[in-house]
């Protein structure tokens, strides 16, 4: 069952009197519980798509329904309220709050999410989370004591504590090591499974498409068919 639809999407910036356009008019199904990733070489626009489709910024024009919900249509406060609530982001780089312990990343957000769950059923969730990520031993630890691979399961944790259906990774693996881009692919792969949870992966690292149900490849602003 599709999740995310994706029709016509364009996306075009002024450069003094001439426009650019990024995106043009791509079309996109993502299943539902299942991993799609995107490739292309620099500037062909993945980036742009997953940052467009994850209401991150807006588009030039083309349709987003994720749902029954058409996000395009939508107020920025009301593409807002989904995002907190149905979506999940990893990035290249954790950006963890450097003052907040790790399970306070996750309180955080839960606070974010304005998730009605009470103080015990909160505490309860961080530590199954934690435990899942292999990172309840470091709940009481500060970012600046956590290797990279160790930020980056905190940041997929942060992700996924308040159920997403969609997490959206830009570049998940792009500052860690081989060994540790395999644990992060793999931790994210049983999670997809496991909580059926959609992803949409941008990736330049072909090593890591073995963890995709599909891969979609970008060129020019367009979906290679």
């Amino acid at each position: 069952m599709s999740l995310l639809q994706i029709e016509e999407l364009e996306k075009s910036f002024k450069i003094g009197r001439n426009e650019e356009k990024i995106l043009k008019s791509v079309d996109l199904e993502l299943e539902e519980g299942r991993i799609t990733a995107l490739v292309g070489t620099s500037g062909s626009g993945k980036s742009t798509l997953l940052t467009i489709a994850a209401g991150l910024q807006q588009s030039s024009g083309g349709i987003i329904k994720f749902g029954d919900k058409d996000l395009t249509n939508m107020s920025s406060s009301q593409v807002r309220d989904v995002r907190a609530k149905a979506f999940g982001f990893v990035f290249q780089h954790a950006h963890l709050v450097p003052f907040l312990s790790v399970k306070d990343q996750l309180n955080l957000m839960i606070d974010t999410a304005e998730l009605k769950w009470s103080k015990k059923e909160k505490q309860q969730r961080i530590q199954d989370i934690l435990e899942t990520v292999d990172m309840w031993k470091h709940r009481d630890s500060d970012p600046d004591q956590l290797s990279g691979g160790e930020k980056q399961r905190v940041a997929i944790a942060r992700a996924i504590i308040h159920e997403p259906k969609l997490l959206f990774a830009d570049e998940p693996t792009a500052s860690l090591d081989s060994k540790r881009s395999v644990e992060v692919m793999e931790l994210i792969r049983s999670l997809s499974i496991e909580r059926n949870i959609t992803v949409l992966m941008v990736t330049h690292d072909e090593d890591m498409l073995v963890y995709a149900d599909r891969t979609v490849e970008m060129k020019d602003g367009k979906i290679e068919k």
